[in-house]
């Protein structure tokens, strides 16, 4: 359902992509893994044209697209079919869960008022937070906020979603109930696409895994491949280093 051919992207001098290529099939959960700065989450952004890519062909849903020059319309197009949760939640303070959930399809998509909400309360209820949908972010914990978040995302009926870290800003203690929301969805055969370091969550919930850096692929794989007969060197040193790290 997503393919992405040649892609490249510079910031100033800095090569941050330099020619990744991905398939993404529908029903799979792919994670993304590799050292910070290895070009994980600018990838992510180019495919969602948060960022414009230099270079690269994107092909979704039979349609292709030049990366470096989709127009806004169809960009606009491409993201009414996915949704994107960021690191940081990206909540409106001033507005409740329910309110935070609703606002895009009210807004951006025209939704009836009361339709949305009837919308954003199942989301919420889905992500365990049916009871929370009068609160603000502030009276949240992080996972709460996160899991806002995803409901926000559940409520536009994507196709896909991209995940960035998307616990790389809570607690320790707050990332379980966020990756227990994720394994469900992907047992429910959601398509994700998910940067991440949970290794744990690599390895038992995605299908397959891609190992980056250097803004290259180094190896992919699924996952049972990836983790038990890593090919490269590179990748096996990686492993290692997390497996150490968990210790």
């Amino acid at each position: 359902m997503l393919e992405i051919r040649d892609v490249r992207k510079s910031f100033g001098n800095v090569e941050v992509l330099r020619g990744v290529d991905l398939s993404v099939e529908k029903g799979d959960v792919v994670a993304i893994l590799g050292s910070s700065g290895s070009g994980k989450t600018t990838l992510l952004r180019c495919i969602n044209f948060l960022e414009t890519a230099d270079q690269g062909t994107l092909v979704f849903d039979g349609e292709t697209f030049p990366m470096e020059r989709t127009s806004r319309k169809d960009a606009a197009r491409i993201r009414r079919k996915t949704a994107f949760v960021f690191q940081n939640f990206n909540l409106f303070a001033n507005k409740t869960a329910l309110q935070n959930v609703t606002e895009g399809l009210i807004v951006a998509r025209k939704t009836a008022k009361d339709k949305a909400e009837e919308i954003g309360r199942r989301a919420l209820a889905k992500v365990g937070l049916k009871d929370r949908e009068s609160h603000y972010p502030h009276q949240l914990s992080g996972g709460q906020q996160q899991r806002v978040a995803i409901a926000r995302a559940l409520a536009t009926d994507p196709e896909i979603i991209f995940f960035d870290e998307p616990t790389s800003a809570l607690d320790p203690e707050l990332i379980g109930e966020v990756l227990e929301v994720m394994r469900e969805l992907a047992q429910e055969g959601m398509t994700m696409l998910v940067v991440t370091h949970e290794m744990n969550f690599a390895r038992n919930v995605s299908t397959k895994v891609i190992f980056m850096e250097h803004g290259k692929v180094v190896e992919e794989g699924s996952s049972k491949e990836f983790f038990e007969n890593p090919r490269e060197e590179r990748t096996k040193a990686f492993l290692q280093m997390a497996n150490r790290s968990a210790e």
